[in-house]
């Protein structure tokens, strides 16, 4: 195989486990066992070696020496520091993207919640259609919303939090069911963020992490006391 080859069957293994473990198909606490893994992706031992090493880097798996590599657990305490600290994170960027706006910015605020609509009237229709794609496009409109902060570092910080903070927000999703209006909270921020309203623009992003963030902890409170009965 040639080294571009390689390259490619490793960047593939890499993006289709790292999808999986965000979706939650690896339970949390599990240890990725090199052979299981490279058995589920039919590929050799070292594009799986090199997979895990980039995940590992990137604080998405634990590595502990000797031992391997495993699933992250999820914890109240983590969920806890992740919601503030996105809070903080984009809440900085929104109110920058704001004060700097143009109407460039506006538009592709404007066409990122379309998008969403679009996609979510899909998910509506036959809810198993809320995958990648849905999931890409809600992404896509939080990405266009702090677009024009100016820093590529607050953008690089605000989207690694957004990516730790995935699987507990798939808890949310499935704990909420139909209880949530996702495009009325979307729009809300969208119209108050080109209406140049930040405080309003900033009250709508963070409050549902925060909804989101309670109902999992609650879900987790929950499921453990039923256990325990």
């Amino acid at each position: 195989m040639s080294s571009r080859a390689a390259a490619t069957l490793a960047t593939s293994v890499y993006s289709q486990l790292r999808d999986d473990l965000l979706n939650g198909q690896y339970p949390a606490g599990d240890k990725l066992r090199i052979e299981r893994v490279a058995a589920k992706y039919r590929c050799g031992l070292s594009p799986v070696r090199e997979a895990l090493n980039r995940l590992s880097a990137e604080r998405l798996i634990d590595r502990i020496d000797q031992r391997g590599f495993w699933v992250k657990p999820l914890s109240d305490g983590e969920l806890q520091e992740l919601t503030r600290t996105r809070c903080w994170l984009e809440e900085r960027a929104l109110r920058e993207s704001i004060a700097n706006r143009t109407g460039r910015w506006e538009e592709q605020v404007v066409l990122a919640l379309h998008r969403l609509a679009r996609a979510t009237g899909r998910v509506q229709e036959q809810p198993s259609s809320r995958d990648s794609e849905w999931e890409n496009v809600h992404r896509a409109f939080h990405s266009a919303l702090i677009s024009g902060c100016g820093s590529h570092w607050l953008i690089s910080f605000c989207e690694h939090v957004a990516t730790q903070m995935h699987r507990y927000r798939m808890l949310a999703t499935a704990a909420e069911g139909e209880q949530r209006d996702c495009m009325a909270e979307h729009r809300l921020i969208a119209e108050a963020a080109i209406d140049g309203d930040a405080d309003r623009a900033v009250a709508a992003l963070v409050e549902p992490y925060r909804k989101s963030a309670a109902l999992v902890c609650f879900a987790q409170w929950a499921a453990q006391s039923a256990i325990v009965e």
